[in-house]
């Protein structure tokens, strides 16, 4: 972990601390090598960061291509190794990245919903598919709340889902490997969110 990111971790993780009230629930469940694939449901911009700033790991997100041309915040996300996505989809430079960097063992974050505030509960094929071509763990993440200041917001890390039945990544598969982590993802906000 680079000196910078470990101090804008520290002081995320204190502003979440103190206006959010933020509560961390099964970081255990996070594999401390080994590529790791962070899916999870999608409320508001500062996803990212709350579910990435729990984790003692560098965690990699994709973001908005326009973002990095606003002055200070481009150069502060990319700091935070963000990386771009052009509006209308992922391209193909986008998807071989988001690959190799889970095969080098790296963590990296995902919205299967894609856009906030989608609650449909369908997920896109995405993250499915970058778990099975990378082998990648993936973890199922919870986020509830609605960032008023002050109020409780919790983050939930759940087991690992088991993507073997998953692995010939049939396009068929990769929709039942989506449904499974999106599922996975219900489930987490269901159960926890009565104690939220």
């Amino acid at each position: 972990m680079t000196m910078f990111y470990r101090f804008a971790r520290a002081v995320c993780y204190g502003y979440f601390k103190l206006l959010y009230r933020l509560t961390v629930i099964g970081l255990e469940h996070i594999p401390t090598t080994g590529g790791v694939l962070l899916c999870s449901n999608h409320i508001s911009t500062l996803d990212p960061p709350i579910i990435g700033v729990p984790i003692k790991r560098e965690v990699h997100f994709m973001a908005k291509a326009e973002l990095f041309n606003i002055p200070v915040l481009g150069w502060l996300i990319k700091k935070l190794n963000a990386f771009p996505v052009k509006r209308g989809g992922v391209s193909k430079e986008t998807i071989k990245l988001s690959i190799k960097l889970l095969r080098e063992g790296k963590v990296m974050g995902i919205f299967p919903e894609g856009t906030r505030g989608n609650n449909t509960g369908m997920g896109k094929k995405g993250a499915a598919m970058f778990a099975v071509k990378s082998g990648a763990a993936v973890i199922p993440v919870a986020i509830i709340g609605n960032y008023k200041p002050f109020r409780k917001m919790t983050v939930i890390y759940g087991p690992a889902v088991d993507m073997t039945p998953f692995e010939s990544g049939t396009n068929e598969d990769l929709e039942k490997a989506t449904e499974k982590i999106m599922m996975e993802i219900r489930n987490l906000i269901q159960t926890h969110s009565a104690s939220a």
